[in-house]
């Protein structure tokens, strides 16, 4: 997330959205879990997540407009359709803010209007590109366009622009937010996709130089395909000097505060100067820049590249941000290669479903409080903090048992552990839109305007002290996922999220704790995973570890990132361990927790037997069912190269570390997942 809290990342379990309500039986069977679904051919030894979910995923077949399907895809079109109707009702709305949803929404659904414009809405911002003379005039521009990009460019750490500013917390003063700058500006997802020798990356780059190539026929630019050659070959540049995903995680290297003035010195060749006042924040001091190396190689890069390459990779970039809100031409370009190219789906989404991803960006708070008053009963509130109390005193208790563990290291950690605030449904203050001007019938206006309105607020917020009570930008209460906001000490469990498979107030306990508490358990996790361990209890980016510490820590977690490297979801594509390290040591932390939470939640009773199932069992394949993904082959190779969380597959069979899934369901030596008990992976 690159607008809010940039510099201490949250971490997710997923993205979708969804939403909750109360109900006398469960959703799903008897107890939460649908026993059909399993598949009583493979052993669960062999491959966990095909037996749990072996029958549910020969019964599945991908919507032709998505890239994947599972549970969290159902709950996120389910939610799409209450956000629709809340926002068809805004229309007519008593409040002000509401017939501001309704008029952005309507503005969105009226492709008459948006065709009838035709290309006039960016001609303004060509005409300034072709104009462009000097490195001056290539900064300002830069910079001015920043400010009012469209809000789904601004998601990610791929900027429209080599540059990605942003502000957010800084890590070594957690109440304090600070300015800081990263890498961007490439068009395919990742450097590797430009540099890969993969014949499957070479068709990527060809599908991108397709797209170039129509962009610049669309926008009535001669030469479109030398144009797109020269595009082409400066991002191949760009990307040469980026940072790979797994570094970019990595809290001590991307954490270099430095004052305009190094900064230039640093990276000569580029108008600092010039783009930081564009932004509106000159001599701002620090800075903090997240890839030293990267914006080195990009100065050098923008002083080597003509002023002509200059305007047709200005222009390319624009026109890309900028295509889902320009005539059905421009919508099918960006399609074809976004959609069909790089993610595999064959057909685009309904128009009324693109506009509900955009308020949820553009006023996601304004939907977010009437969806969480629609949608989110307060018993599963109540149920789901008191789980959280629960799963919390078992991460302590487990803290307190730690062998590699220096006493003094414990107190501190158990004080982080206490530290944490936890909001579960929505967040406890709400944003007011009164400064966003809504025009009706004005798309591309009023997606500029909204983008002007995020960046304007998110750069307020260098005059004030951070405010933990806020949810980050992306998350909603119609989210689904669960967050860790890094240095800020903070979990976020939003409502779209409490709903099954992952909670249901009447599923069997097991099931919950297996689903929503190992969820909650790895958020809880993620602040003493491979980077949230270098955060103390105050959120402060400081060595609170001792060295012996740090050297068991680093040696488990270095066992987990090999395990899971050693994995082969495509042939030929293994998972990244480092890069889906912190994702799966939450994992790892969330269940033995969870499981603890359970066990103690018996209060020494022994767990009936449910539908021939004791109580491990259901904790166990609650959580794989939680996992229950399938992946479009061009989709899953864009996340095993760019996503930090591993294949759900995979995820699902992280139970091979833990001793009592071995009890529960009789794995045995010669059973391909099993791990002697000296090669299980203990963190926690």
């Amino acid at each position: 997330m690159r607008r809010s809290s940039w510099l201490g990342m949250a971490l997710a379990v997923s993205l979708t959205a969804g939403g909750a309500q109360a109900a006398s039986a469960p959703e799903i069977g008897t107890t939460g879990i649908d026993p059909g679904n399993i598949d009583h051919n493979v052993r669960p030894g062999d491959d966990f997540w095909g037996y749990v979910n072996g029958g549910w995923a020969r019964a599945q077949t991908i919507p032709p407009d998505r890239s994947y399907w599972g549970d969290a895809a159902r709950l996120r079109e389910q939610s799409a359709a209450r956000v629709r109707e809340i926002l068809e009702g805004a229309k007519a709305a008593a409040t002000p803010e509401a017939r501001k949803m309704g008029a952005f929404y309507a503005a969105y659904m009226d492709e008459a209007a948006v065709e009838a414009k035709g290309i006039a809405p960016l001609r303004p911002d060509l005409a300034r590109i072709a104009a462009l003379k000097t490195p001056a005039d290539i900064a300002r521009f830069m910079a001015d366009f920043e400010r009012r990009q469209p809000l789904t460019a601004a998601i990610g750490s791929q900027s429209v622009f080599p540059i990605s500013p942003g502000v957010g917390a800084d890590l070594k003063d957690p109440t304090r937010n600070t300015f800081g700058l990263g890498q961007g500006g490439l068009g395919l997802p990742d450097r590797e996709y430009y540099l890969s020798a993969d014949p499957k990356m070479a068709t990527a780059r060809e599908a991108y130089r397709v797209y170039l190539t129509r962009l610049f026929t669309l926008t009535g630019f001669a030469q479109a395909e030398m144009r797109a050659d020269r595009v082409m070959a400066f991002e191949t540049e760009l990307a040469k000097g980026h940072w790979t995903r797994a570094d970019l995680r990595d809290f001590d290297k991307t954490y270099n505060p430095m004052s305009e003035a190094q900064l230039a010195a640093m990276a000569p060749g580029f108008d600092w100067s010039g783009y930081l006042r564009g932004l509106g924040v000159p001599g701002i001091d620090p800075i903090i820049v997240g890839q030293p190396t990267a914006m080195s190689a990009f100065a050098k890069l923008a002083s080597a590249t003509p002023v002509q390459t200059w305007r047709d990779y200005l222009a390319a970039r624009v026109a890309n941000a900028e295509a889902p809100y320009l005539t059905k031409a421009f919508v099918d370009a960006d399609f074809e290669f976004h959609g069909k190219a790089l993610s595999g789906v064959p057909e685009l989404r309904a128009r009324w479903k693109r506009a509900v991803d955009l308020m949820n960006l553009c006023m996601g708070d304004a939907i977010g409080r009437e969806y969480a008053r629609r949608y989110f009963p307060p018993q599963a509130k109540a149920q789901v903090e008191a789980m959280i109390g629960e799963i919390k005193t078992a991460f302590a208790h487990r803290i307190d048992q730690l062998t590699w563990m220096a006493p003094e290291t414990k107190l501190r950690a158990k004080a982080k552990l206490a530290a944490l605030k936890v909001e579960v449904g929505y967040p406890d203050t709400w944003r007011s839109y009164a400064a966003l001007k809504v025009l009706r019938g004005d798309l591309y206006g009023d997606v500029s305007r909204s983008g002007a309105f995020e960046e304007a607020y998110q750069f307020d917020k260098l005059k004030r002290p951070v405010d933990r009570s806020e949810w980050g930008f992306t998350t909603e209460p119609q989210t689904v996922n669960a967050f860790n906001y890094g240095n800020l000490l903070k979990l976020a469990f939003p409502a779209g999220y409490v709903a099954p498979p992952y909670f249901d107030p009447a599923a069997d306990p097991a099931v919950n704790y297996g689903g929503i508490g190992s969820t909650i358990g790895h958020e809880i996790s993620h602040s003493f995973d491979d980077q949230g361990a270098k955060l103390d209890e105050r959120g402060r980016l400081i060595t609170w570890w001792t060295p012996a510490d740090a050297q068991a820590f680093q040696a488990s977690t270095t066992a987990l990132a090999d395990q899971f490297s050693a994995y082969q979801p495509l042939a030929g594509v293994h998972e990244k361990g480092r890069l889906t390290l912190g994702e799966n040591t939450g994992d790892l932390g969330g269940l033995v927790a969870a499981l603890d939470a359970y066990h103690a939640s018996l209060k020494g009773r022994a767990a009936p037997v449910i539908d021939g199932l004791t109580g491990d069992q259901r904790f166990f394949i609650a959580y794989a069912q939680a996992h229950r993904w399938i992946y479009r082959e061009n989709f899953l190779r864009q996340l095993l190269a760019t996503d930090p969380h591993g294949a759900d597959p995979y995820r699902a069979d992280t139970v091979r570390n833990i001793d009592a899934w071995y009890a529960a369901f009789d794995v045995k030596p010669g059973d391909k997942l099993y791990l002697a008990p000296d090669r299980r992976v203990r963190i926690w």
